[in-house]
């Protein structure tokens, strides 16, 4: 079968290059002739030592806990024992916290390395190595510290989907269902048409569900590369997911916005902007894929979470609503009126 590439327009005018399909045994061509640092995970290690043991390389641990300025500043330390100078290039090999400590590394060191991706994950693939949003967390609040700065290239290889746990699998296809939401009702369609174990499977119809969730993505990020306004969009179900991966480590970050994506449409709907069935749709497609629809942190820590949180602007907070299945718009919204959608919904 045939890679799937995507370009994504940057800044300084030279594209960052997406590919998913059968890209592992051959990564190498998309690097540069230069010095690499590999940045992984112990567990991408430990399956991938003979690929990552040929380059210089730099393990962090595994989980959000190690999404930290602690981590990079053992990063940054590592990459001046090793001499690593602005002509060498780095390496995310990894899923999501792998690739935004990754971004933000080589984004800060020394005022900045080229860098790119292999996405290990399938919510690495379809959202967090795309889009150049590289960050990490403090104090527990989801990506404070950060910069935009997209990869020369982010690699998808499908082939190491098929070894993802389950749950791991559900996790990414939370992102996958928001990319519907957003502007591709028929995305939308295909996950509602299919089994879990269906989209696991078959090679073809996950590739297209990982291509058309990253062509969403790209067209959003090069209209507003920078978050000005339509990026906000890519927010839909994050204020609540972000607030509850704040609040308890019960959920991964997909399960967190599978829970944020129930909720928003059940705002949507109490203010008339989304009509009662697709609310639904929305809610039994995310059970669908054994997915959580709601968690037992209450409310109003929720509430106080998200006001915490970065999104929100004073007393006011952005909010991405679901008009339809493929129709989203983002509101500024007074924060005690959301608080009270949410808190009595």
């Amino acid at each position: 079968m045939q890679n799937e590439i995507i370009q994504v327009t940057r800044q300084n005018n030279t594209p960052s290059t997406i590919v998913i399909g059968d890209v592992l045994n051959n990564f190498q061509e998309y690097l540069p002739k230069c010095r690499i640092v590999i940045i992984t995970d112990t567990n991408v290690h430990r399956h991938y030592q003979k690929l990552i043991d040929a380059y210089d390389h730099i393990l962090i641990g595994l989980g959000e806990t190690n999404k930290t300025l602690a981590t990079v500043d053992q990063i940054y330390r590592q990459l001046i024992e090793l001499n690593v100078d602005r002509e060498c290039f780095i390496l995310g090999f990894g899923g999501g916290i792998v690739t935004d400590i990754a971004g933000f590394v080589a984004s800060t060191y020394m005022r900045g390395l080229r860098f790119g991706f292999i996405a290990s994950t399938l919510l690495a693939q379809v959202d967090a190595s795309v889009g150049g949003k590289n960050g990490v967390n403090v104090e527990g609040y989801k990506n404070m510290v950060g910069v935009f700065n997209q990869p020369d290239f982010v690699l998808c290889p499908t082939s190491l989907l098929k070894t993802l746990p389950e749950r791991e699998f559900r996790a990414g296809l939370a992102e996958v269902i928001k990319a519907g939401i957003i502007e591709d009702s028929s995305l939308f369609e295909l996950i509602e048409q299919h089994s879990l174990q269906e989209l696991r499977t078959d090679e073809t119809l996950l590739t297209q569900l990982i291509t058309r969730s990253i062509r969403v993505k790209a067209r959003i990020v090069e209209a507003d590369e920078r978050e000005a306004g339509e990026r906000r969009k890519l927010n839909l179900g994050h204020t609540v997911a972000h607030a509850i991966e704040k609040s308890t480590q019960e959920f991964l970050h997909g399960e967190a916005v599978a829970i944020g994506l129930v909720s928003i449409a059940e705002i949507a709907r109490q203010l008339g902007k989304l009509d009662p069935q697709s609310a639904t749709r929305i809610r039994n497609v995310i059970e669908q894929m054994g997915l959580p629809v709601s968690t037992k942190v209450e409310r109003r820590r929720l509430a106080k979470a998200i006001h915490q949180d970065k999104k929100s602007a004073g007393d006011e907070i952005y909010i991405v609503l679901p008009r339809g299945i493929g129709d989203v718009e983002v509101q500024k919204m007074a924060f005690d009126e959301f608080s009270k959608l949410l808190t009595e919904g």
